[in-house]
């Protein structure tokens, strides 16, 4: 089954089974999938944090980078292999404590037929900021 295909959207489903051959299927949660973007929560526990408590930043942006690629995964033509990131860049804004839920928006900036560019909100559940990622995926 396809993530996404022309004429019945996203499939949401397809996510969670890629999400799980990869182990993560219990770390992220996606809330919506739609073909300009998607939207995921991801519950910030003790061991992904550095000291004071706090999200690591490479948490974080791993969390981006799989919102991310898996925003452009639904977005690749019938014919194409896969994604992968060819470069990201994250602007941290705020910490995000252990305990808390961060909720990330992808949202597509470009979309071409070598490459996407997809910006990524992450922020707490209450609405804080936490960071922003610019990521460029290319179509392989």
């Amino acid at each position: 089954m396809k993530i996404y295909d022309r004429e019945g959207g996203p499939h949401p489903a397809r996510i969670r089974i890629v999400l799980a051959e990869k182990r993560l299927e219990d770390q992220i949660e996606f809330i919506s999938v739609e073909k300009d973007g998607l939207a995921a929560r991801m519950a910030i526990r003790p061991d992904l944090c550095t000291l004071g408590d706090i999200a690591h930043g490479g948490a974080i942006m791993s969390f981006a980078d799989t919102l991310g690629a898996a925003a452009a995964f639904v977005n690749l033509p019938p014919d194409a292999k896969g994604t992968t990131t060819i470069e990201s860049k994250t602007n941290f804004v705020a910490a995000a404590p252990s305990g808390a839920t961060v909720i990330g928006r992808t949202s597509l900036v470009h979309g071409g037929r070598r490459t996407q560019v997809w910006q990524t909100l992450v922020a707490t559940e209450e609405g804080k900021l936490v960071a922003m990622t610019v990521q460029t995926q290319m179509t392989l």
